[in-house]
Parts: C-alpha cells; sequence; structure tokens
C-alpha cells in the first residue's frame, strides 16, 4: 500500500511540475543585474526588461546586485531555482571571471553554471585622453607612449570592469606597460580623467559619449573593426586602421539561466529573447547608446555558448600575460 501511495504521488507531482513547466511563466520574472544601479549593464537590462513584458506575458523586474566584479550576483543566479523565473543579464565578466578570479579559495561561477539563452548586444569602447595630453591623435599616441609609458597612468573602473579589461588588450596591443589606477565604478575614474588626475582610459562609448561632446575629454580611437555613426565619433577612426592591426574589443551583454533550468522554459525563454530584440523601441534605444543589437547566430544558445567558450580562451590569455589576477 505504502508502495502504491509513494507512486501515485509521484505521478500527482511530475504532472503538477509538467503543468507548471507548459504554463510558464504564471508569475513575475527577475532579471539580476550583477553591478550598481545606473551604469550600462543596469540601463540594458532595464531596457530587455520592458521589451520581454509583451512576448512572456507577465512583469519583468530588475534587481540589482553589484559587488567583487559582478562575481555576488552571477552566484545569486547560479543558485537560484532553475524554474526560469530568475535570470542574469552579464557582460563580458561572463568570459573573463574564471581566470581572474580563479585564485580565491572559492569558486566564482562561470559559463558551465549555467544555462545560455542568447547574446543580447555588443558595445565597441574608446580610448580617451585628458584634454592636456600632448598627442592629438593615435598615431601621435603610440610614438608619445614609446619614450613616456612609464610616467603614464591609466585608469578603470575596477577589477573585471569593461575599461580594466580594454585597457590590458590595450597596453598588450602596444606592447606598453603603464600605470593601471583602479576605482570603485567608471564614474569616479571619467570624474578624475576629465580632471587631468589621471591621463588614459579605455571605456565604453555609452559611458564616453557625453564627455567627449562636451570636449572634456580628448578621443584616439575605437576599439570595433569598424567606425561608429553616432555623431560625436563619426570621424573617429579605429585603433585597427591606426596601425593596431586585428584590435577588436567588444563588450557584449547575455542573458543566462541557472544550470539545470527545463529545455522547455528555456525555449520559451529564447523565443521571447528573439521576439524583444526586434522591437523597433529596443533598437533605436540601443543604438542612440553606441549600441549593435545582436541579430546572428549567437542569439540561439548554442551560438551562445560556442561564442562565450572563445571569448574566454581569448581573454585567459590577455589576462595571465598581464598577470593580474584578485587575490
Amino acid at each position: 500500500m505504502k508502495m502504491i501511495l509513494k507512486s501515485l504521488v509521484a505521478a500527482v507531482l511530475g504532472a503538477s511540475g509538467s503543468a507548471a513547466i507548459a504554463d510558464y511563466p504564471v508569475k513575475p520574472v527577475t532579471l539580476v543585474v550583477p553591478f550598481a544601479a545606473g551604469g550600462p549593464s543596469d540601463k540594458i537590462a532595464r531596457d530587455l526588461a520592458e521589451a520581454l513584458r509583451e512576448p512572456l506575458g507577465v512583469a519583468v523586474v530588475v534587481e540589482n546586485a553589484g559587488g567583487a566584479g559582478g562575481t555576488i550576483g552571477s552566484a545569486r543566479v547560479a543558485r537560484a531555482a532553475p524554474d526560469g523565473y530568475t535570470l542574469l543579464v552579464h557582460h563580458i565578466g561572463m568570459a573573463t571571471a574564471p581566470t581572474l578570479y580563479h585564485k580565491l579559495s572559492s569558486k566564482v561561477p562561470g559559463p558551465e553554471d549555467f544555462e545560455m539563452l542568447g547574446l543580447i548586444n555588443e558595445a565597441p569602447s574608446v580610448v580617451i585622453g585628458k584634454t592636456t595630453l600632448a598627442p592629438n591623435s593615435f598615431n601621435e599616441l603610440r610614438g608619445w607612449l614609446k619614450d613616456n609609458a612609464s610616467k603614464v597612468n591609466l585608469a578603470h573602473a575596477g577589477l573585471g570592469s569593461a575599461s580594466h579589461l580594454c585597457g590590458l588588450m590595450l597596453q598588450n596591443a602596444l606592447n606598453q606597460k603603464l600605470t593601471a589606477v583602479p576605482y570603485k565604478g567608471t564614474a569616479p575614474a571619467m570624474t578624475d580623467l576629465m580632471g587631468g588626475s589621471v591621463d588614459l582610459m579605455c571605456e565604453q562609448a555609452t559611458n564616453a559619449v557625453p564627455q567627449i561632446e562636451g570636449k572634456r575629454v580628448k578621443v584616439y580611437g575605437v576599439t570595433s573593426t569598424q567606425r561608429l555613426s553616432i555623431p560625436a565619433l563619426r570621424g573617429t577612426p579605429t585603433l585597427d586602421e591606426a596601425g593596431l592591426k586585428g584590435f577588436n574589443v567588444q563588450v557584449w551583454h547575455g542573458l543566462y539561466a541557472p544550470k539545470g533550468t527545463p529545455s522547455a522554459v528555456l525555449s520559451k525563454l529564447n523565443t521571447a529573447l528573439r521576439t524583444a530584440l526586434k522591437g523597433p523601441q529596443l533598437i533605436q534605444r540601443q543604438e542612440a547608446l553606441g549600441l549593435t543589437v545582436v541579430s546572428d547566430d549567437r542569439l540561439s544558445p548554442s551560438g551562445h555558448r560556442k561564442f562565450v567558450e572563445q571569448e574566454t580562451m581569448r581573454w585567459a590569455k590577455v589576462i595571465q600575460e598581464a598577470g593580474e589576477y584578485a587575490e
């Protein structure tokens, strides 16, 4: 009799679980951003949340869980119930964290701890400097650094930030070691750059354009393979055409679910993401920030995972050569 009751309970639970998956979603979905409110990733997540509401048919809310270079928020989602109601919007840190934080006693979440739902966008960065810096073009800057690299301060927004990673790639390409000056966020780093306390910064175009328009910083080049159509950067050359052949640093964002989320739920989420990223309003907002909405194979879970694996290997080499780790 007990065996029969156990079988009946299991059957009922299994049926209710299947029904829950079939009916998904029936309550609000939370997008966790592993960074503070007001930053680029937060803005992207809020635009995405708004665009996802219609295809999902439920409210989509954004929760900020910043700290430790994005690893706190990532861990929160990795530990969440794999039911599709807690998702992660993360940037390039998904690929770099395993190498940056590998010396820590506790493992930080990596790509293997999540289900990939699709890449959202890509954002180029720009190399900018204080207005009193002598060089007026990237070629002049490159030559000037040969004699002055040891005296140059390169600001970044903290270990694992987009500006930190771009700065590492820039030094690697130039074969020059600059003095890194870390800050607790983009805002204080940019403030000191405008004030002349530091010399250079490699920052997302999203954050730098207002300062470039206001002539509060000098711009030396963009890190994408093509020039940008943003008015403030329309005549700015790429670093590739300025002499750093093959230089390409894009800060991308992707959408993730906890490992073990049912495939039927993942399929619904991917379909909703594809629909959201086709929305004219979202595309317009992203392009206004200098972002390109992804529309290629990386929008598929398999394409997304392949891309992240490639990025993980690429950045591991850069980080290991620089020897900059969290301890």
